[in-house]
């Protein structure tokens, strides 16, 4: 019985680990976001997106209210937007997207944890090219005609359409045209329950279930670090 309590302890913590990281990463994507373009939602499309992605992983509204407080003040941590390419263990290739106010400790840090874990960090451009990036948009279902909703799509930019396993409605759209998606979206009144820029293989490496685990402890290291905002690679 010990035990067992143990396993749900432990991942008791790991989901509010994960909670309070996602918490960061959208605190800090609303202090960009606001100084980017002011507070008004209205005006600031990136700011709406925010909201939709807070909505999404459950974060409170005060703690929203509180990230556009700080992000207006005096105090604001001016934090910059930088990505590491690299390689993990057995040729898995990962992109770091990182939120900063020092990029040198930052570079440090994630260089330290990729020579730890077996992988190495590349220079600028080593593997993006493994990656395209688009725009993804998770929607809520409410019985709508998918079919019908391609069609329409189709001239905002959307390039992939599908549902996920909880059944809402996945589209992606061309990186170009991803703020021209999201006002389609917003106008045809369809639930957006999250908007993000994702970076999505073009190609993908298949290794066995010991090796996909190296490749899976780097990522997970990789993205408890602080300055880390998402982390990418072409694991199948």
């Amino acid at each position: 019985m010990g035990r067992i309590f143990e396993v749900r302890k432990s991942a008791m913590f790991a989901r509010w680990d994960k909670m309070a990281k996602n918490f960061t990463r959208i605190g800090k994507e609303i202090a960009i976001a606001v100084k980017a373009a002011g507070p008004d939602p209205d005006n600031n499309p990136a700011l709406r997106r925010c909201f939709q992605n807070a909505k999404a992983c459950n974060m409170p509204k005060d703690r929203v209210e509180a990230a556009i407080k700080r992000a207006m003040g005096k105090d604001l941590v001016d934090y910059e937007e930088l990505v590491y390419e690299g390689f993990a263990p057995h040729g898995v290739a990962i992109m770091v997207e990182t939120a900063t106010d020092n990029g040198t400790r930052t570079v440090a840090n994630v260089r330290a944890i990729f020579n730890k874990g077996g992988g190495a960090l590349g220079n600028s451009g080593s593997v993006a090219f493994m990656f395209n990036r688009m725009g993804e948009f998770k929607l809520k279902n409410n019985n709508t005609d998918i079919e019908e909703l391609e069609l329409e799509a189709i001239d905002y930019g959307m390039e992939e359409i599908g549902e996920d396993t909880e059944g809402n409605i996945i589209i992606r759209s061309s990186f170009n045209e991803f703020g021209m998606m999201s006002d389609f979206l917003e106008k045809k009144g369809i639930e957006i329950i999250s908007a993000e820029l994702t970076r999505i293989p073009t190609t993908t490496v298949e290794l066995d279930e010991e090796q996909s685990k190296d490749v899976l402890e780097l990522v997970d290291k990789i993205e408890q670090d602080d300055d880390v905002q998402k982390v990418y690679h072409n694991l199948k």
